[in-house]
């Protein structure tokens, strides 16, 4: 006799399907690590052990998936390319060590690195899925915007709601505030929650911004791009850092041009101009940055030196760093050490306070004087690494990568000056945009309806 076909009534109210061998599922847990980082930098501390918890938790998840069949946390070229690009920053540290400046820092500062790795197979996983992706890309966005609200309140009222509930918790708890009063009473610039103890708003702020215009101009196009590139905009010049606004500015002409076109775009930095003119006349360090800038123009070392705030002087350091130790530098962060021996005017008062400089704030030069040649070749390799994903990757993972890959580049354009990328906070932010990128390019996203484990 012919079989019968099935009941579709009990066909569909049977068990689910399995899923499919070697699916990339991610994991749902991860963006919260990511966005935990993230939301707490104005405490180092304790982003960095929510960085190294991440680390430890990605590798007993890792583990257990590894010895469960089917479903993965992510992509193997995504594993590839995250696991390539720290080892372009790391292995030049490792080797670097080898007859540094200070060999026991050094190795000391490769090993801690070392949690980076399982760190970034977790950010890798926590995008690896189309809804990973959204939750993350859109939480950053919504910590950004927080912040930027939070730093026009500042620059209206004096004072930073989300720092001021912060310290007072604090004072609350240890009997004291998260800064000195001689931080707090030098401070030029808005600080916004990283505080006056942590003047990095600028930098977080313009690397962070292609979150915050990618998503708002997804949801709210034209308009609600324009008004979020004011508002970051104002945020970024008032919080002082000269280099967050080549930053920034690179992120406008990379985001904007293909929401306005470029007659439009051109439109927005006229505006940019107009907006900037008014502030050099309401805000007076605003109008110092400006008059300090203008000194460019001068025929002379020293102006061009005060212009950049003594950034020649440690510049000439570094490259005398680089013709003693071209091979494999002077050790990752160990240009501190090394500053006395190569400084160009010793015992001459610095632009920058009082002691040696503590890093090349270029990344060519900070790679070159710390790492040497070797240090240079890997981190142009994990370059190449990185625009050949990009090459060969189809129209929609570049879409789904656009704004971790806008990020990551600005982050990194190398015609500006810049923060310690071998130092925890800003190298840590900087993995962690390389691991967005790559595993939001190289996620190989599910099919709709399946889960994550």
């Amino acid at each position: 006799m012919p079989h019968a076909a099935p009941d579709p009534a009990t066909a569909s109210s049977g068990p689910p399907p399995a899923e499919a061998p070697h699916a990339i599922v991610g994991w749902r847990w991860a963006p919260a690590w990511i966005l935990a980082y993230v939301a707490l930098l104005f405490a180092p501390g304790y982003a960095e052990t929510v960085l190294t918890l991440g680390a430890l938790t990605a590798l007993v998840r890792l583990v257990l998936v590894r010895f469960n069949t089917g479903a993965r946390l992510l992509s193997d070229p995504a594993w590839v390319l995250t696991s390539a690009l720290f080892a372009a920053y790391w292995l030049p540290e490792l080797i670097s060590a080898t007859d540094a400046v200070d060999p026991g820092r050094a190795l000391r500062e490769a090993a801690v690195d070392l949690r980076y790795l399982p760190f970034l197979w977790l950010v890798a996983a926590a995008v690896a899925t189309r809804q990973g992706q959204r939750t993350t890309f859109g939480g950053l966005a919504i910590i950004i915007g927080l912040w930027t609200v939070d730093a026009l309140l500042q620059g209206l009222t004096g004072t930073s709601p989300l720092f001021f509930g912060i310290d007072s918790l604090k004072q609350a708890i240890s009997g004291h505030g998260m800064c000195s009063d001689a931080e707090i009473a030098s401070v030029d610039r808005l600080s916004g929650v990283l505080g006056p103890c942590n003047l990095k708003l600028g930098q977080v702020i313009a690397s962070f911004s292609p979150f915050v215009l990618y998503a708002v101009g997804r949801r709210f196009r034209l308009g609600g791009w324009l008004v979020a590139a004011a508002a970051v905009g104002v945020v970024v010049v008032l919080a002082g850092s000269r280099a967050s606004w080549i930053t920034y500015g690179l992120v406008l002409v990379l985001s904007g041009w293909r929401l306005l076109g470029w007659k439009r775009l051109l439109g927005v930095f006229a505006f940019g101009v107009l907006a900037l003119a008014v502030l050099d006349q309401t805000t007076p360090q605003v109008h110092d940055r400006l008059a300090r800038t203008a000194h460019i123009v001068s025929a002379d070392v020293e102006g061009l030196d005060s212009a950049l705030s003594g950034r020649t002087r440690i510049w000439r350091a570094a490259l005398c760093m680089v013709g003693e130790h071209p091979l494999n530098g002077v050790g990752a962060r160990g240009f501190r050490e090394a500053f006395p021996a190569c400084d160009p005017q010793p015992g001459r008062t610095t632009s920058w306070g009082e002691g040696p400089a503590l890093h090349a704030h270029q990344l060519l030069l900070e790679v070159l004087a710390e790492t040497g040649a070797f240090g240079l070749l890997l981190w142009l390799a994990g370059a190449a690494l990185a625009w050949r994903a990009w090459a060969v990757a189809d129209a929609r993972a570049r879409e789904a990568a656009r704004p971790a890959m806008l990020a990551l580049l600005v982050t990194v354009f190398p015609f500006n000056t810049h923060l310690a990328f071998y130092s925890t906070f800003w190298g840590g932010l900087t993995l962690l945009l390389a691991a967005l990128y790559a595993g939001s390019l190289l996620a190989q996203p599910p099919d709709e309806g399946d889960a994550t484990v």
